[in-house]
C-alpha cells in the first residue's frame, strides 16, 4: 500500500530559511498543517523540532501521524574528521527512527542518507561529468556510505540512499553508479531528478526494483536555466521557487504515478514542495499548496 506524507521543507522549514525575513512554523504548527491536510506522516526535518525520544512519538500520536523518514547528510567525499562528525551526530537521530518505528505508529520510517555536497557541486547544480567522483575518493564514498547503511540495519531499519541536487549523487549516471557499486536503496526524487537532467518516465522503470521510498516534487525547469552562472544558483533557484505545486510544472505526473502504480511499488510517498519563505504570503501559500497537492493525489489515492 501507498502511503502519503509531507515534510517541513514544504512549509519552509530547513536549511536555507530566512528567519530574518519570516518566521518559520514551529514544529507544533508544522504537525497540525499536515495532518489538518489529510497526510498520513510527516518527515523528521531537524532533528528535535518536533521533540526527540519518547516526546516525538508521543508528539506524532498526538496529531494521528506516522513518521515517514528524514534527512541526514553526510561529507561522503570530504575529509575524515568531518565525515566522522557527521556520523556521530548520526546515531542519536538514528536511535529515535528506531524509537518511532517500534511504537508502531504506522509503515516504518526510512533514514534518508545524502550527500552533503561542496562547494564546486553547489556552484553547478545539475551536474556534469568532470564534477564526478573517481578512483580513490569514490572508493571512500561507498565505503562511508556502506558504514552508514549497517548502522541503519543494525537497528532493525531499512535505509534508503536521496539523490540530490549539488551534491556528488545528481545525475542519473551517478545514480546508477550508486546502485551498481553500493547494497543501499533508493529515494526516487522526482523533482531532483529533473534538475539533474533525468526523465522520471525512462528512470523509474529501469529502477524500480532498488526504490523502497518515493518524494514527489513538480519543477519549474526555466528557473534551473535562468540560474546558471549567477553567484549562488543554489539559493537562487530555491528562492525563486524551482518547486512548484503538483500539476504546475515540468514533471508528467500522471505518467510517473501510473509508472508507479505498475511497479507494485508499496510503502512512503513523500509530497515534497521545498520553499524558501521571504515574507508572510509565502508561508501561507505553502499551507494551501498542501492542501491542493493532497487534493489533487486524490485521483489517484484516496
Amino acid at each position: 500500500m501507498i502511503t502519503l506524507a509531507n515534510a517541513p521543507v514544504s512549509y519552509g522549514v530547513f536549511g536555507l530559511a530566512r528567519p530574518d525575513l519570516v518566521q518559520p512554523p514551529s514544529g507544533q504548527r508544522l504537525l497540525e498543517s499536515v495532518r489538518d491536510a489529510g497526510y498520513a506522516g510527516i518527515d523528521l526535518g531537524a532533528h528535535g523540532l518536533f521533540g526527540v525520544g519518547t516526546e516525538l512519538v508521543d508528539n506524532l500520536s498526538a496529531h494521528g501521524l506516522a513518521l515517514a523518514g528524514g534527512w541526514l547528510d553526510y561529507p561522503f567525499a570530504g575529509e575524515e574528521e568531518a565525515f566522522e562528525a557527521a556520523y556521530r551526530a548520526s546515531l542519536p537521530v538514528l536511535d529515535d527512527f528506531a524509537l518511532v518505528a517500534g511504537a508502531g505508529l504506522g509503515p516504518r520510517p526510512l533514514p534518508t542518507i545524502a550527500d552533503a555536497g561542496s562547494a564546486e557541486r553547489k556552484a553547478r547544480p545539475g551536474g556534469a561529468p568532470e564534477l564526478e567522483l573517481t578512483g580513490e575518493r569514490w572508493e571512500t564514498f561507498v565505503h562511508r556510505l556502506e558504514r552508514v547503511a549497517q548502522a541503519v540495519r543494525e537497528r532493525g531499519l531499512e535505509p534508503t540512499f536521496h539523490h540530490h541536487a549539488s551534491t556528488y549523487i545528481e545525475t542519473p549516471r551517478e545514480i546508477e553508479r550508486l546502485l551498481d557499486d553500493t547494497s543501499v536503496h533508493l529515494t526516487f526524487d522526482s523533482g531532483h531528478l529533473l534538475l539533474g537532467g533525468g526523465s522520471p518516465s525512462e528512470h523509474y522503470p529501469r529502477w524500480a526494483d532498488r526504490i523502497n521510498h518515493l518524494h514527489l516534487k513538480d519543477v519549474d525547469l526555466r528557473i534551473l536555466r535562468e540560474a546558471q552562472g549567477s553567484a549562488d544558483p543554489v539559493r537562487e533557484v530555491w528562492e525563486k521557487k524551482v518547486f512548484v505545486a503538483l500539476g504546475e510544472g515540468d514533471l508528467d505526473m500522471p505518467a510517473l504515478i501510473g509508472d508507479i502504480q505498475a511497479s507494485g511499488y508499496d510503502g512512503w510517498l513523500v509530497v515534497e514542495q521545498d520553499v524558501v519563505l521571504l515574507n508572510q504570503d509565502d508561508l501561507d501559500r505553502a499551507v494551501s499548496d498542501q492542501i491542493a497537492n493532497r487534493e489533487t493525489l486524490r485521483r489517484w489515492f484516496a
